[in-house]
């Protein structure tokens, strides 16, 4: 065994066996032998503690509910504004792209003199149509048809009950009918 001087001029035990990377079978090899205030509270595993480690240890139950609750009730607060915006951003998505598809009507009907079909639907921007009344002009007017945000494919009314024509997303719902964030969105809108 080695000896080796302690602070208050004990001595302490070392082992040398024990080291290994692990720091804390290190610190449990050193045993204080003699030293007069070991058995005090300013000691903890042989090392002097400071008065303000001694006094904060860790959090009361008490302190820990405090904490949950709070965190409760601003979960409460914000969770459902940020569900409402996301409903929001879907249908501000949906008149986009009603709009969007509105205006690739207005060129096919530009350069075909007619809309399509009811029978050749949105696909007649994409893909020309093989049925009657065969477009003269017909050009691809967009790359893909898109879906709503909701994954339901848009609806074409033509002739429209609203207008020349129709164009809707029957929206979360995917059925026709519904009030408030549940409503249709429509050209007509």
């Amino acid at each position: 065994m080695h000896t080796a001087d302690y602070e208050a001029g004990g001595e302490v035990a070392f082992n040398p066996c024990t080291i290994s990377g692990n720091i804390r079978s290190f610190t449990s090899s050193f045993i204080p032998m003699a030293h007069p205030d070991y058995e005090s509270p300013m000691y903890q595993h042989g090392f002097k503690v400071s008065p303000a480690a001694r006094t904060h240890r860790g959090f009361t139950l008490i302190e820990l509910m405090v904490v949950v609750v709070i965190i409760g009730v601003l979960a409460a607060l914000i969770v459902p504004n940020v569900l409402e915006r996301a409903d929001d951003a879907r249908i501000t998505a949906a008149r986009t792209d009603v709009g969007n598809l509105v205006q690739q009507l207005k060129l096919y009907k530009l350069d075909n003199l007619r809309l399509p079909t009811a029978q050749q639907g949105l696909q007649a921007l994409v893909t020309k149509p093989t049925t009657e009344p065969i477009p003269p002009n017909w050009k691809p007017y967009m790359d893909k048809l898109p879906n709503d945000p909701w994954g339901h494919p848009y609806v074409y009314l033509y002739p429209g009950v609203k207008g020349e024509f129709d164009v809707m997303s029957y929206g979360p719902t995917g059925k026709s009918g519904g009030e408030g964030k549940d409503a249709e969105i429509g050209s007509w809108q």
